[in-house]
């Protein structure tokens, strides 16, 4: 009778040491450790949310209420103490007039991020080097580097990589959802055009060395990446990309790719786009492609802007089940570990930009990720490596051409 008994309470409670007190060791851990690394996130699309009228950015915002994720208050109570916001331009025409209005809006962004920078001079600062994360860390406030997502605004100027890397740029996205004069897309609907760098690409790459800004491979075609790895002097980034053996979709990098990042001394640094890191239905990547794609080779208005944000709400709150998580993410991190190693991985969120999965929100929320960091057993020296150091570490090595 006695084994009777023994037995049901076996089968009714499961072997484990683990206790509610193991949970709270371990959030104390990663707290310890989310507060001693240094933070660092490649890729938020902040500015997106500084071109609309009344947002502040030395204000704290609610998601939910306005959809934005980025904000300093937010970046301080997530201890998220660098981030590159990206200067994003959709891909319009190829054509001197689009071109024009490309630079026009990129230069704005600059402005725009410039501006809130000396608007709240005791929150945020300015961030060019790995020096300066370290610095502004210390001084208590957060770091702002500045990218560029999409080639589109150089045009036919090669002069402007200049003009931009003196306003702060650091990296840039040679190419984005479709095809520019730099390259190809992964998702241009048309199909390529170049079979990987264009001739003007194969200028842009080289003086980008020159300057010491990062070459960006997420959204290039495969041929682009090769293209680019090849002629490049320096080590490569994928500033928010994910595994495309986890996820199957152009815009993931494969094995080999992740492998020809880690050998020249690169990071894949792992977005939060949910169907990035979860393949979705096919009803619902068909829904997320047609927004997409709506806006390729037209010129942005804000009147298009706002119905394309109402229609990606909409798909959104249609597909909610097949969101992903946080577990997730850290599922893209591991891979990556696992066949490139642990210096060649990094985070870059897309927030602001369609990033955000179950658990992770918005900046603010950030430990979570740590937490799940510390969970699969992470180490400190790991985790200091996965959320800033690999990065800077590639950043300090951008500039090869004196």
């Amino acid at each position: 009778m006695l084994s009777l008994i023994l037995s049901t309470l076996l089968a009714l409670s499961p072997l484990t040491t683990h206790s509610p007190g193991d949970d709270g060791k371990l959030t104390k851990k990663a707290r310890k450790i989310h507060l001693h690394v240094v933070t660092l996130d490649t890729h938020a699309d902040a500015p997106i949310m500084l071109q609309k009228p009344g947002f502040d950015v030395g204000a704290s915002h609610d998601t939910k209420r306005d959809g934005s994720q980025i904000d300093f208050p937010r970046m301080k109570k997530g201890s998220m103490d660098a981030m590159f916001f990206a200067v994003y331009t959709s891909q319009g025409p190829r054509t001197d007039e689009g071109h024009a209005e490309a630079k026009r809006n990129a230069l704005n962004q600059f402005d725009l991020i410039h501006q809130a920078l000396k608007k709240y001079p005791n929150l945020a600062e300015l961030a060019t080097t790995p020096a300066d994360a370290y610095r502004i860390k210390k001084a208590g406030k957060r770091a702002v580097f500045i990218g560029m997502e999409n080639g589109y605004p150089v045009g036919k100027d090669l002069s402007m990589l200049k003009t931009y890397y003196d306003l702060g740029c650091r990296y840039m996205t040679l190419t984005h959802f479709a095809n520019n004069l730099i390259g190809d897309s992964s998702t241009d609907p048309d199909g390529p055009i170049y079979g990987g760098l264009s001739d003007f690409g194969k200028q842009v790459v080289p003086e980008m060395n020159r300057l010491g800004i990062l070459i960006d491979v997420s959204h290039v075609a495969d041929n682009t990446f090769y293209d680019a790895l090849a002629l490049s002097k320096a080590p490569v980034i994928a500033s928010h990309s994910n595994c495309r053996a986890i996820c199957d979709f152009p815009r993931n990098m494969t094995d080999d790719m992740i492998r020809a990042i880690a050998a020249k001394g690169g990071v894949v640094q792992v977005n939060f786009v949910s169907d990035y890191l979860k393949k979705p239905s096919a009803e619902h990547r068909a829904a997320k492609t047609k927004i997409r794609m709506a806006q390729v080779g037209k010129v942005s208005t804000p009147e298009m802007d706002a119905l394309m944000a109402a229609k990606s709400d909409s798909v959104a709150k249609t597909y909610a089940s097949e969101r992903a998580s946080l577990s997730d993410i850290v599922d893209h991190i591991d891979h990556i570990v696992k066949i490139a190693g642990i210096d060649h991985v990094g985070i870059g969120s897309d927030f602001d930009g369609g990033g955000g999965v179950n658990g992770l929100e918005d900046v603010s929320e950030i430990e979570n990720l740590t937490v799940e960091l510390v969970r699969r057993n992470y180490s400190e020296a790991d985790i200091a490596k996965i959320w800033g150091g690999n990065l800077l570490r590639v950043l300090a090595q951008a500039k090869v051409v004196k």
